[in-house]
């Protein structure tokens, strides 16, 4: 028998051929199609802020934190060791640095702090936090859409706004006044409804007088309470006067912990560093917030906000998948060619480009007529049409995308050391999220029925860029002849989506550089697209499409 011999290390192979990690990329500065939107935007003055920002989004540090936060998902806390009800969310500490880092950058807060154009450095703020992280967007979303809502009750706002403007974050479980800034959530629907919030139950009994700014208390429930350690959450009951608007906070006014039970928290797909819960009830404190019965009303205009954060979300995610996607092609060989010199590739890749790139575009136009609605009724009319618009089709283009971009992978963006698995996890959220696609269709209608202004503001927008591009010319009269008339709500899908596309070829068209908007008219206009990406059918500039969309470090 032969004497035994320790085994030892073998040098089998070397590592080559494998991508640089995507990391240390600035991904505002790297990304010319984000800073074109910006500018083009009128936001060219926040361009210092958003370079710093996107410098740390894109570090190696915060990629690290990401990673972290979702192996490391929430845990619910429903007693404390002495049996005592407490109703707590622990998170991993990498959850707590991304939130301050994207609160106190100024997610939140940055379009109410009067800077000029608020709501486009909001957006490029989100952008950027997106790609780095997108499940804590969620607090910091709700967050910033709450003070249109909390402003229809003055005094109510009076407090909570210099909270919200501090740009703190402060994770401690104590009543707000105590705190050094707060984050507010939201909870509407309840199991037997869903989206249809008028079939809610939950019930708020006055405590006093009967009015707006008072105190009621409320029993009921709620199917999907996300971020439920915020600090105070709107919320809808019934009255005897019909559905209303209430604020019900954390803690009570007397220091005591509010009856709001979380029952569970959510076992969700994607988006696993943000908790989402079922929550009870069980007689807790609330005020009223605007005219008692109007609470739909009310709170709209926090899910109009929240709805611009669901259009930012799907672009930015479309450029983190198509800026990974590119760099691993640019550093992957196969078949003695680069992966981004194979024809084939290259059709897909400049596809993506493509997608992403009207992405972002239609995404800023957006968000300045936010900051223009303030001292313009048109711009208003074009928000509360475009709005939903650009919601609806982001979001069905980015799971696709998302998925063609783990494609170019490989095997390699199927594992989880990846960022391209929690990116297709996260993709379909925002479609569903405020409003799903059938939803946001019959609210593209509704606009078109109520807001005598909202078509023929969108009609003026996508005719700016009339005598530029002969087919979209010829696509703007064939649009415009379908909105002479509501059509049944059966074929809104159809209409939204095509509204969409000419709108982003507009916008393209007048701010993009024109081997892009020329890209996108032939592909998406002229004729009928192929089914997947890079099956195009037209001729394009694909290396100017493919050098505009690599990141550059």
């Amino acid at each position: 028998m032969s004497p035994y011999r320790p085994r030892t290390h073998l040098e089998t192979h070397d590592v080559t051929n494998q991508p640089p990690p995507f990391e240390g990329v600035n991904f505002f500065t790297a990304d010319r199609a984000l800073v074109d939107a910006v500018t083009h935007a009128s936001g060219d003055t926040h361009h210092h802020r958003l370079t710093k920002f996107g410098e740390h989004a894109g570090s190696a540090e915060i990629a690290d934190l990401a990673m972290q936060a979702n192996r490391n998902p929430p845990q619910l806390k429903t007693f404390d060791r002495y049996g005592e009800r407490i109703d707590e969310v622990e998170f991993h500490p990498a959850y707590h640095a991304l939130m301050t880092f994207g609160i106190e950058g100024g997610v939140s807060s940055a379009a109410w702090s009067g800077v000029e154009t608020g709501h486009v450095l909001h957006a490029g703020l989100e952008f950027l936090m997106s790609q780095a992280e997108p499940g804590v967007c969620c607090p910091m979303t709700m967050t910033y859409a709450a003070l249109p809502a909390l402003r229809h009750q003055p005094e109510i706002a009076a407090q909570w706004e210099p909270r919200i403007l501090a740009s703190r974050y402060d994770p401690a479980s104590r009543p707000a006044d105590q705190k050094h800034g707060v984050t507010i959530g939201m909870a509407m629907t309840e199991k037997q409804g869903g989206s249809d919030v008028r079939a809610n139950t939950t019930r708020a009994a006055p405590l006093g007088k009967a009015v707006p700014g008072q105190a009621y208390s409320l029993v009921g429930h709620k199917w999907f309470c996300s971020a439920p350690m915020s600090d105070a959450f709107l919320t809808l009951a019934y009255t005897d006067k019909g559905l209303s608007c209430f604020l019900a906070p954390r803690w009570t006014p007397d220091g005591e912990r509010n009856a709001i039970n979380i029952m569970r928290l959510k076992d969700k797909m994607g988006d696993r560093a943000n908790a989402s819960s079922e929550i009870e009830y069980h007689g807790a404190y609330a005020v009223l917030i605007g005219e008692e019965g109007r609470g739909v009303r009310t709170i709209i205009e926090m899910v109009h906000h929240t709805r611009l954060d669901c259009i930012i979300a799907p672009a930015a995610f479309m450029r983190q998948a198509t800026a990974n996607a590119h760099w691993h092609a640019a550093h992957r060989t196969a078949f003695q060619k680069k992966l981004i010199d194979q024809p084939l590739m290259r059709q897909v890749l400049a596809d993506l480009a493509i997608e992403s790139e009207a992405a972002t575009q239609l995404a800023f136009r957006i968000a300045k007529s936010f900051d223009d609605s303030a001292k313009n009724p048109g711009a208003a009319a074009f928000s509360r049409i475009a709005t939903p618009v650009g919601k609806y089709w982001l979001n069905k283009r980015v799971p696709n995308l998302v998925y063609e971009a783990m494609e170019a992978h490989g095997g390699a963006g199927y594992v989880e050391e990846s960022v391209m698995p929690r990116l297709f996890r996260q993709s379909p959220l925002n479609s569903i999220w405020e409003g799903s696609g059938n939803v946001i269709c019959l609210d593209v209608l509704r606009a078109m029925t109520r807001e005598p202004d909202a078509v023929p503001a969108f009609l003026d927008e996508i005719e700016r860029a009339r005598g530029e591009n002969a087919t979209l010319d010829a696509e703007i009269d064939a649009l415009r002849d379908s909105l002479v008339q509501m059509p049944p709500e059966s074929e809104a899908r159809r209409l939204v989506e095509r509204m969409a596309i000419v709108l982003q070829a507009s916008i393209l068209v007048r701010h993009a550089p024109a081997f892009v908007a020329d890209a996108f008219c032939a592909t998406r206009l002229s004729s009928r697209p192929g089914y997947a990406y890079g099956a195009l059918g037209a001729k394009i500039d694909t290396a100017r499409l493919l050098e505009r969309a690599m990141p550059t470090t």
